[in-house]
């Protein structure tokens, strides 16, 4: 097979930037780190494979610990690593965020791969690190594996059922880049030879979402729900996950576009299923009370929202003490929603216990805040929530947007 090579040596830099980077192990543990490394070549069976990236995934300092032993052994003159250990190694890395070490291993798996001649795991490996580009946000690094696959010969056939697969996750990539007509030209062709492939049209979906045109989109996700309905080849249960996964994208596009009635329409949908899933009764009680219809209803749906999440929690047999807090983006619909219904007294605790937790370090939280304490007439408290407001804003249109507005609150109350 005439394939692209990937060379060891830029890999072995990697590993070196990544063992670096890492606590390093005391010295005693390193003979057992070593052991334990070498033991992953032996682990067979798609079970036991993932099985094995869980268990290290759910020990993240001792895994730290074995990717510095690992990296260590793949920097020795020839380095031990069969596939499935390379393999294993990498599908971690990626999982806790260790880019140089995800990088690194699946570049070693892509290595073994060629050697072994396996389509398959040329597939899965070349498919792996390019979802970590994609994770990390280096779009042009996924966009020139996409098209090293692409480019691959195919002497087993297995290389060419991977193809379709990277061809979508090439044009996501264009999209990402801001690439729309590379994208969906690319698109469009695919569609000339599967017009009635609801795959296909929710990857059109996607990309139009992705670069803005929400209308389109929408559209586009209508059909594609449409096709899904229309699939026998699909078993119930991955017909039903697809029209959730479906429906909730719907749901927020319409949001976005501003037609509520449609939204909610695709929120009733989602509850009429899951009556009770926290996100869906929490979703649509904040675009209510964004939108000052059903206040008292709305008010209803967070504290749903909020009790069956707290259900959620009790019911994990190994849920931490430090866990066991409530969700800071439902406080939030619960103290705005309270606010417009002018329980201001009532609104500013929940929102003070949502800005306490890291996940709600989030300028629209703080944002609210600011205007709770305007309402009560605490000015100070108000000037000092929405700088804090501006000092977290994110660094999309859609942040820049409010932190501009914060800014103009800020102005006029200074």
């Amino acid at each position: 097979m005439d394939t692209v090579r990937v060379g060891l040596r830029p890999l072995l830099t990697v590993l070196a930037v990544t063992v670096a980077a890492a606590s390093a192990p005391a010295a005693g543990e390193v003979t057992d780190l070593r052991k334990q490394a070498l033991a992953l070549n032996d682990i067979t069976g798609e079970k036991p494979i993932k099985g094995q990236i869980q268990a290290l995934v759910d020990d993240p300092a001792g895994t730290r610990k074995l990717l510095t032993a690992a990296a260590a052994l793949a920097r020795e003159k020839d380095q031990p690593f069969n596939y499935t250990g390379a393999y294993i190694l990498a599908s971690a890395a990626r999982r806790l965020k260790e880019g140089d070490a995800a990088e690194a291993f699946y570049r070693l798996c892509i290595d073994q791969a060629e050697k072994l001649k396996s389509g398959k795991k040329l597939a899965e490996s070349y498919t792996g690190l390019i979802n970590y580009f994609y994770e990390a946000k280096k779009f042009a690094e996924a966009e020139k594996l996409c098209r090293k696959f692409l480019e691959l010969d195919d002497e087993d056939g297995q290389t060419r059922r991977g193809k379709s697969q990277m061809l979508s996750l090439l044009i996501l990539t264009l999209a990402k880049q801001g690439k729309a007509d590379e994208a969906l030209k690319l698109v469009d062709n695919l569609l000339k030879v599967r017009s009635d492939d609801w795959v296909v049209l929710d990857l059109k979906a996607e990309v139009l979402r992705e670069v803005g045109r929400s209308a389109e989109a929408a559209k586009a996700y209508e059909q594609t729900l449409e096709g899904i309905a229309k699939d026998k080849s699909l078993k119930n249960e991955e017909r039903d996950l697809y029209l959730e996964q479906g429906r909730y994208i719907l749901s927020n596009l319409y949001v976005e576009l501003n037609q509520i009635d449609k939204a909610t329409e695709h929120f009733k949908a989602l509850l009429a299923v899951k009556p009770n899933d926290p996100t869906f009764n929490n979703d649509l009680g904040y675009v209510w009370a964004y939108h000052d219809q059903n206040l008292a209803e709305a008010e209803k749906l967070i504290r749903k929202a909020l009790d069956e999440d707290r259900k959620q929690r009790k019911a994990k047999a190994d849920l931490k003490p430090e866990e066991d807090k409530d969700n800071a983006a439902f406080l939030d619909s619960l103290g705005w929603v309270l606010y417009k219904q002018k329980k201001f007294k009532e609104a500013k605790p929940v929102l003070q216990t949502a800005v306490q937790d890291k996940g709600g370090q989030h300028a629209e939280i703080f944002d609210h805040l600011g205007d709770v304490c305007l309402a009560l007439g605490e000015k100070a408290d108000a000037v000092a929530a929405w700088k804090k407001a501006v000092s977290v804003s994110g660094t999309t249109k859609r942040d820049q947007d409010r932190k501009a507005r914060i800014e103009k609150k800020l102005k006029e109350n200074q």
